[in-house]
């Protein structure tokens, strides 16, 4: 994993910073590295357009005057606003070095938030944070520099009720949770980082990268690529919508397991015999369970036996309602669980993760199960028992529609029916899928049409 793919909270990222002033750096240096790297973004967004930089008390405000000073030697026309005496030494050193004159207010062209970064944990005062929303209104542009001012770093929440929507928001030294977290990602319009020299880090939070995946082998047939089975319930038009996508995302052979008469593509097998038959099947390879299977006791039991055979399985929909600590005991194949947010907060009763913030609720949970933890929404966050966390980036939001979530439990039932690589990966590799899918599909999608752009979505990733 790249450094620049590393998601820090507050904490690990001064624990960098400080491990580089031990290797030789100092604050201002650290300081110019950052400013300048911010600049070089203000400058592309500014083209020749003045820019107003609001700069607050400490480091961040340090960078803004930083950011004025290579601006301006650059031949643009900067105003600086200073609600607050620079009180860091590195901050009194950048307005020292930039030597200009403050103003009290101004408009047109870009505007630059320094006012505070990524250390704010309250509210901004009423006065300061109307302040900060007339200088955004203001101005063609807006630009945040490591995070908008009134955004809490680690979990992503907006301290004020009412803040500036940002065209570009530049992270310095490493993202943070919030640049990847609903609500604040909403605000924060695109992402850049620049890169001041923090170290990569295997046991830190990232963003997910983009996977290759592999055409079958030359000499491939339907099972060695790979038999899932698709077990279906009182609903079949879900199963039959994860069996569909399933049979477009990598796996040889789609089985449904229904006991409806359902109208499935000639493709498909359907399968009306035991549940037992399809499950003792030596050649099927993974199951995914839950999509329209129903809450009563037939359910639970088809998921309690599910389990209990301890194949490579994708719990979604229904069968999160009804998973239990007990179905899982023993278990040592892999097993991937896709739950949205009221899901999330079910299984959060049942495995007691109740109370925890939302980043340490899906890793209790995945510890749990002993498996994976696809937390699914505009903020989707992938966890592993004994890994840290990958955060998606923001997909498509007409995925908001019925149905798209049983196509996404399909194609990562697909992948882990492929079997060629670890079942975080598996998960990682169906939500790169589903998001390019839904890229391709265009606006105002139903999860149908989501599904004919899987084979194209496919092809980006070989």
């Amino acid at each position: 994993m790249p450094p620049s793919n590393q998601i820090l909270t507050v904490a690990q990222m001064q624990a960098a910073e400080q491990a580089l002033i031990d290797g030789g750096e100092t604050v201002s240096t650290l300081m110019e590295t950052a400013g300048r790297g911010a600049a070089d973004w203000v400058w592309r967004v500014a083209a020749h357009r003045p820019v107003t930089v609001l700069c607050g008390p400490g480091n961040n405000g340090g960078d803004g005057y930083v950011i004025a000073r290579v601006l301006q030697e650059r031949g643009l026309t900067v105003r600086v606003i200073a609600p607050f005496e620079p009180k860091t030494e590195a901050a009194k050193a950048a307005r020292a070095a930039w030597g200009g004159e403050t103003v009290e207010e101004a408009s047109g062209g870009v505007f630059v938030d320094c006012l505070f970064g990524s250390g704010l944990t309250r509210a901004l005062d009423d006065d300061l944070c109307a302040r900060l929303c007339t200088l955004s209104q203001a101005h063609e542009l807006s630009i945040a520099v490591d995070l908008p001012s009134g955004v809490d770093a680690d979990g992503g929440e907006l301290l004020n009720d009412i803040l500036p929507i940002y065209h570009l928001t530049v992270a310095l030294g490493a993202w943070k949770f919030a640049h990847w977290m609903m609500p604040a990602m909403e605000i924060m319009g695109e992402l850049r980082l620049v890169d001041i020299g923090v170290a990569h880090s295997d046991e830190v939070a990232s963003a997910a990268e983009r996977p290759h995946l592999y055409a079958p082998d030359r000499d491939a047939h339907k099972y060695s690529r790979g038999l899932l089975g698709v077990i279906g319930g009182e609903m079949p038009g879900a199963s039959m919508l994860s069996a569909v996508a399933a049979m477009h995302g990598g796996a040889g052979y789609v089985k449904l397991f229904s006991s409806h008469e359902v109208g499935a593509p000639a493709e498909l097998v359907v399968e009306q015999e035991s549940l037992s038959a399809l499950l003792t099947d030596e050649r099927l390879v993974a199951v995914l369970i839950g999509p329209g299977l129903g809450r009563d006791a037939d359910a639970h039991a088809r998921l309690a036996w599910t389990l209990g055979c301890d194949i490579p399985t994708v719990c979604d929909a229904d069968a999160l309602h009804l998973l239990e600590p007990v179905m899982v005991e023993g278990r040592s194949a892999p097993l991937i669980i896709t739950p949205h947010a009221g899901e999330l907060a079910a299984l959060g009763n049942a495995f007691g993760t109740v109370g925890l913030d939302r980043i340490d609720e899906i890793c209790e949970l995945a510890e749990a199960i002993e498996g994976v933890v696809v937390a699914k929404g505009p903020d989707t966050i992938i966890a592993a028992a004994g890994e840290p966390p990958t955060i998606m980036p923001p997909a498509p939001s007409w995925l908001s529609t019925a149905g798209t979530g049983d196509v996404l439990a399909g194609l990562i039932a697909s992948q882990l029916a492929v079997g060629s690589c670890r079942a975080v990966q598996v998960a990682r590799n169906g939500c790169w899928l589903h998001r390019e899918a839904a890229r391709l599909a265009g606006p105002a999608f139903t999860a149908g049409t989501l599904i004919d752009s899987i084979p194209e979505a496919y092809g980006t990733f070989l």
